[in-house]
């Protein structure tokens, strides 16, 4: 079963949970992998099994990183504030360098999530 890692900053949260219930027959599909907060609040408003790493600012981002570099982690939908200042903002450029480097598909808007999902076969 192919992962896809669910991610949103704080301002982002609502969109996520928007873009996750119009997507839950086919998020259902996959295994789902989330930083701590995130996958909290899909798993409790959506029922949606997920995998929680850390938080995003205390190392959350970095573990999904390092899961993009082993290639277990086949898409990363990562809402991202850009709007916002974030302290662990080294980490997300980590994580969205290590994207680009393994040729994983990244997401930072649900315009392109969408394209993502609906491309994507789940195994």
């Amino acid at each position: 079963m192919k992962t896809i890692a669910l991610i949103a900053h704080d301002g982002k949260k609502d969109e996520m949970l928007e873009f996750v219930r119009e997507h839950l027959d086919l998020l259902k599909k996959y295994h789902i992998i989330a930083t701590g907060t995130t996958g909290g609040l899909i798993h409790d408003q959506t029922g949606l099994e997920v995998e929680r790493v850390l938080s995003g600012p205390i190392g959350g981002d970095v573990q999904i990183a390092a899961r993009v570099v082993t290639g277990e982690v086949a898409a990363v939908i990562f809402f991202i504030d850009s709007l916002e200042r974030h302290p662990h903002d080294p980490d997300i450029q980590t994580l969205q360098r290590l994207c680009v480097v393994h040729d994983v598909p990244l997401a930072t808007n649900p315009s392109t999530a969408r394209l993502i999902l609906l491309g994507s076969e789940p195994d």
